[in-house]
């Protein structure tokens, strides 16, 4: 089971969607009744919707990268120990994801805002799970990944 806490650190968030918190758990929920992995273990995570500018802090002070992004996760675990503390641990935190307000596409459409909010937090979340996409193989493994969680939503 997967488990999100919501952080909204930027007002735009709430006047977009009403309760950020209930969106995202509504839609973790969904995934969680579809989603054979990761039944026996409780995951969890911080996602913090933020602004511009705080990205653009978190991406230098940890990236050390002088840009605003649209996503950027800090998991807890590489790949290969998570595989290993599945197995030990029932409740596991897999760390943080943030998402720039001002990077979401379709802000005018709130449909199409809710749209790529999902397949930002998604993909944010499946680095949390080890998931990467520097080569072409990964990318296509994280892409399949990321295309199911997104599809269980519908």
């Amino acid at each position: 089971m997967i488990k999100i806490n919501v952080i909204s650190s930027n007002i735009l968030w709430n006047k977009s969607i009403k309760n950020p918190e209930s969106f995202i758990n509504k839609k973790i929920k969904l995934i969680n009744k579809k989603n054979t992995l990761y039944k026996k273990n409780i995951l969890s995570c911080t996602l913090l919707l933020s602004g511009t500018q705080e990205i653009k802090q978190l991406n230098k002070k940890f990236r050390n990268k002088n840009k605003s992004t649209d996503v950027l996760s800090f998991p807890f675990y590489e790949k290969k120990h998570l595989t290993k503390i599945l197995k030990t641990e029932k409740k596991i935190y897999l760390g943080d994801i943030i998402i720039n307000f001002n990077k979401v596409k379709n802000k005018s459409n709130s449909k199409l805002f809710r749209e790529q909010l999902n397949k930002l937090w998604i993909h944010g979340l499946l680095h949390l799970l080890g998931y990467t996409h520097k080569k072409n193989r990964e990318f296509l493994a994280m892409q399949k990944l990321e295309n199911r969680f997104f599809h269980f939503l519908k």
